[in-house]
């Protein structure tokens, strides 16, 4: 308890050296900061009445008085450090405060880039900064300028301003910034005609840049029109939308949250494939060059696919017509195909078994074995048979028959010679096809 008293304190002391070290920094007389403004009238104003800055009170009237010169003296005590010290584009002006003719001071403190006010070293005022008269403004009570329209002060006014214009012929500068003074709005627009004037090229360039963009939007206004119209409609769905969008947008910081790795990796891919892109870059002039190239060719190859569109319009009949063949082939094909299966076995089987290698091989040998050579020429090698079954019979001649072991062979043998004589009217319908295979003659 003791070590936060004693903290406590040590806080305290601290922040009171830090405040007076401020105090002493920003030029006060005493604990505050005083400002003495001039102004040309403070009707109304007496002591004690706020000073704001924003609205927001800082201080408050401290005194009173009157200058040589028949202006008013206004002292402001300014007790709230963090808007001091005023500078010299220091602003102040008297404001009523409510309908009772109350007054506040309304003031702002300037910028830091201009210099502070100067402190007044000796006569009225001595130890407060001067805020000079060229800065501050009186305002007209609302009632004074309600009395103009009744009589007789219409009368008595229009007497003052006559005998005012008299007397302020010679003196329209003095009366120029006598008004300005009253209403800081007439300085302001001076400020801001000046600014303007010095703006003139400028001003008159941004009139012609929009003669040169607004005649072409003059041209597309029914284009305008419409797309305000569409943007009406739009801004109306969207209303109609507004939950779902609210809920898309509460949802938007965990979506890119999610969205992190992904775009991570499309940074990746992107440094990955630098190389390519820098390699499309330097190959960018031939393929540029290739379409260049391609342009003629299609120009060329045009005519060609008219051409040959005419050609398939005209073809178009026949192709038609071949249908029914196309069918026949269909139903041919489809007919063909279990021939066509056991044709494939067959030669597959031929193919494995070396069967076309072994029937060259028996031509090629019973060639070379009938068919000899010698220095005389070719000869053809015979041996002559003589014997009791030699002779031609059109009747089995006894002991010349072919023997076989078990009766079952003999009648198989003279079934496939009844077999054979019954197919011998189909064997000859055969030959044609075999001589065209092995190359013969029909």
């Amino acid at each position: 308890m003791r070590r936060l008293l004693t903290s406590l304190l040590v806080i305290g002391v601290a922040a009171a050296i830090l405040i007076v070290g401020t105090g002493a920094g920003g030029g006060s007389v005493g604990s505050n900061y005083h400002v003495r403004a001039i102004f040309d009238n403070a009707e109304f104003a007496v002591s004690g009445e706020d000073v704001r800055i924003a609205g927001a009170p800082v201080g408050s009237i401290a005194s009173l008085a009157v200058t040589k010169n028949n202006q008013a003296a206004v002292t402001l005590n300014i007790n709230n450090r963090a808007f001091v010290p005023f500078h010299a584009n220091a602003t102040c002006a008297i404001r009523p405060q409510s309908l009772i003719a109350e007054r506040y001071v309304d003031c702002t403190p300037g910028t830091s880039s201009q210099p502070a006010l100067q402190r007044i070293r000796r006569g009225g005022g001595a130890g407060s900064y001067l805020l000079p008269v060229t800065r501050t403004s009186s305002p007209i009570d609302p009632d004074i300028v309600q009395d103009i329209s009744q009589e007789p002060v219409r009368q008595s006014l229009s007497i003052i301003l006559d005998e005012l214009g008299t007397g302020l012929a010679a003196r329209g500068s003095d009366l120029n910034a006598v008004i300005l003074r009253a209403n800081p709005a007439l300085g302001y627009t001076d400020q801001v005609f000046k600014i303007l004037a010095a703006q003139n090229r400028t001003l008159a360039r941004l009139a012609s840049d929009s003669d040169t963009v607004l005649a072409p939007l003059a041209k597309a206004r029914a284009s305008m029109a419409d797309f305000v119209m569409q943007a009406n409609t739009t801004a109306s769905a969207t209303a109609q939308r507004s939950a779902a969008l609210a809920t898309s947008i509460h949802r938007l910081p965990s979506f890119l949250h999610e969205l992190r790795p992904l775009m991570a990796d499309l940074g990746r891919l992107a440094t990955q494939g630098t190389p390519l892109m820098g390699s499309l870059s330097a190959s960018a002039a031939g393929l540029n060059h290739e379409f260049t190239n391609l342009a003629p060719f299609a120009t060329a190859a045009k005519t060609a696919l008219l051409r040959l569109g005419s050609a398939a319009q005209r073809s178009q009949h026949l192709l038609v017509s071949t249908e029914p063949l196309a069918r026949r082939l269909l139903q041919l094909g489809s007919a063909a195909a279990p021939a066509s299966r056991l044709l494939d076995r067959l030669t597959a089987s031929l193919d494995s078994t070396g069967a076309i290698q072994q029937l060259m091989g028996v031509l090629f040998d019973g060639t070379q074995a009938t068919n000899g050579f010698n220095k005389d020429g070719h000869y053809v090698r015979t041996d002559v048979l003589v014997g009791s079954c030699t002779g031609y019979a059109r009747h089995p001649v006894g002991g010349c028959s072919a023997k076989f072991s078990g009766s079952k062979a003999s009648a198989a043998v003279a079934r496939q010679a009844v077999r054979s004589t019954k197919t011998a009217a189909t064997g000859s319908r055969l030959t044609g096809l075999l001589g065209y295979l092995v190359g013969g003659g029909a």
